[in-house]
């Protein structure tokens, strides 16, 4: 392996991640054309594994839009990024596609003040495109969830309390 090979590598592991965080930054901001110009044109979405639904990237990234509003405050944290480079052609470090597995926790916040956080995995598939590093599809897999129950207690203030949720 040349050194021209591993800097290739280098930078093509920083365009991943930047993809990765862009996805995070879309979703939390409700940017849905930036969350659209992160799929190549056939990306499909697969919310299932949240309660969600799967589909092309755009018709997704609808579905989106009319759901988040639920929670204002939205914040992914994604982590443990591991990074496999497909069509390799000779190098294993190379290629014109990726399979990024991460683990995400993402806290939000309800309008009526009640937080909820979930954690689980991404699996994304990205493939490299005349502009840049695309993902051809990512794949949501929900593995907990929490949520806590705002209450005024007279004289004491705020207090949360965890509230039951489906899956924990």
């Amino acid at each position: 392996m040349t050194q021209r090979v591993d800097l290739a590598t280098v930078m093509d592991r920083f365009a991943l991640d930047d993809l990765v965080t862009g996805y995070a930054a879309a979703v939390d901001e409700g940017d849905w054309s930036a969350y659209r110009g992160l799929f190549t044109p056939d990306g499909r979405a697969d919310y299932r594994g949240s309660g969600g639904i799967e589909g092309p990237a755009a018709e997704v990234a609808d579905w989106l839009a009319a759901t988040l509003p639920l929670f204002p405050v939205r914040q992914h944290l994604i982590v443990n990024r591991r990074v496999r480079f497909r069509d390799p052609g000779g190098y294993p470090e190379t290629g014109d596609r990726a399979d990024i597995g991460a683990d995400y926790v993402n806290p939000m916040r309800f309008a009526t003040g009640e937080d909820f956080v979930c954690g689980g995995r991404y699996a994304f598939a990205a493939r490299r495109t005349a502009d840049g590093w695309r993902l051809a599809s990512v794949v949501v897999d929900e593995r907990w969830r929490r949520a806590w129950r705002v209450v005024r207690t007279p004289g004491r203030g705020l207090r949360g309390r965890r509230a039951r949720t489906a899956r924990g």
